[in-house]
């Protein structure tokens, strides 16, 4: 029986327990709330894998540039895109949230004796300075994410100019990037039972109008991806690349379909190489250095629904956010999108560093751990799409770049 339990996909596993974890609370009513302790081992779960997930994941994404020439020359440009595309993605998530506000007339409340930690109050200098950690061990160890972000981006570009004295270091932070995606993937198998624990406790102590939410966070999670596809990307390939926005579609569309069927970026990155440089005539040294890098740094999608969720829980929860909360999660879910592992359910390990950086509770993943693979898929290939926009923009600054391959776009 365990055996074919294991058998079934993930994200079916997810949603019979996101059922079954319904029908639990209406009928446990309050008693659903002994329920609790196995959605919060969940929770401490997914929190031990942010700081080495990050670290690693971070690290490893700068030396994979190669040597630090090439990083400012093509990674250089490549990198610029997809920050300002993450930004601009977490942006656009946070105007939805503030717009539509999903998680009105919620008001929940935790359990008494549980502290929830009040958003940060601090001035923009106090911000830029606690950006430096005087101790990165202590900032690992406090979970501190912005100075550990700050501290593994360092960490990286020394590494790459360190040359050949630093090429095990390399090869280090690569395995351990790898080591902590299995991890992942090992923590991600207990998402069945903390979403059915932690949704038997919203449905017993608060109701079905605790649920009703759900819906709303897909239409926003789809409307911001789609406009992200339908807008931001073709402004880049019109803007930057001046090349057609029918052929870029019709040239990736091979990649897209893999991505969303397996909400991975890592799972489509053979497709995604294949359709930029066969279908969009982009050189393959380019291709394969954006493409690979994208893979591991470029969520736009992800960023956008972070965004979403974090306004989400805010307003659920009844929490005011001070402007500099806003700008936390700006840093957070675009940097937190960076270092995601491209593997499927990586969102929720980045979800969990973004709420804890505005002092929202944890207790908002049960809301959309059910759903997640739903919201993955489209993110996934929201995604894909971005690392092909950048790979062709890149190639044709550099002019790397076959333009009458890119307008046939053969489908090969």
């Amino acid at each position: 029986m365990l055996r074919t339990w294991f058998s079934i996909p993930l994200w079916k596993r997810v949603l019979l327990a996101l059922v079954l974890g319904v029908v639990a609370g209406v009928l446990l009513g309050e008693q659903a709330q002994s329920l609790r302790w196995i959605g919060d081992l969940f929770i401490r779960a997914i929190k031990m894998l942010v700081v080495p997930l990050i670290f690693f994941s971070l690290v490893s994404g700068i030396t994979a540039v190669g040597d630090v020439g090439r990083l400012g020359q093509v990674g250089g440009r490549a990198l610029a895109l997809f920050f300002a595309t993450a930004v601009i993605s977490v942006s656009l998530g946070m105007a939805l949230a503030s717009i539509v506000r999903p998680g009105d007339g919620l008001t929940i409340t935790l359990p008494a004796g549980t502290a929830v930690a009040p958003p940060p109050d601090q001035s923009l200098i106090d911000l830029i300075v606690g950006l430096v950690p005087d101790n990165p061990i202590m900032a690992m160890a406090q979970g501190s994410i912005l100075p550990l972000i700050v501290f593994a981006v360092l960490f990286g570009i020394s590494i790459l100019l360190s040359g050949k004295e630093g090429a095990p270091l390399v090869r280090a932070m690569e395995a351990g990037s790898i080591v902590m995606q299995q991890m992942t993937m090992l923590v991600m198998e207990l998402t069945p039972f903390g979403v059915f624990a932690l949704i038997a406790w919203v449905a017993g102590t608060f109701g079905f109008a605790a649920l009703a939410p759900l819906s709303e966070l897909v239409l926003l999670n789809f409307l911001g991806c789609g406009i992200i596809l339908l807008f931001v990307y073709p402004a880049i390939l019109k803007l930057i690349a001046k090349l057609p926005v029918v052929d870029f579609f019709r040239g990736i569309v091979d990649a897209q379909a893999v991505a969303f069927s397996t909400a991975s970026s890592n799972a489509a990155l053979p497709v995604t190489l294949r359709c930029v440089e066969r279908n969009l005539g982009v050189s393959n040294s380019i291709a394969s250095f954006t493409v690979a890098l994208g893979a591991t740094i470029n969520m736009n999608g992800t960023a956008m629904y972070l965004g979403v969720i974090a306004l989400f829980g805010a307003q659920a929860f009844g929490i005011d956010l001070h402007w500099t909360s806003y700008l936390l999660i700006g840093l957070t879910s675009t940097l937190g999108a960076i270092g995601a592992a491209g593997v499927p359910g990586s969102g929720l390990v980045m979800m969990s560093l973004v709420l804890t950086s505005i002092g929202v509770p944890l207790e908002t993943i049960a809301f959309v751990a059910g759903i997640n693979h739903l919201l993955d898929m489209m993110r996934t290939m929201t995604n894909v799409t971005g690392d092909a926009t950048v790979a062709v923009a890149v190639g044709r600054m550099a002019n790397e770049i076959n333009v009458d391959e890119f307008r046939s776009a053969d489908d090969v």
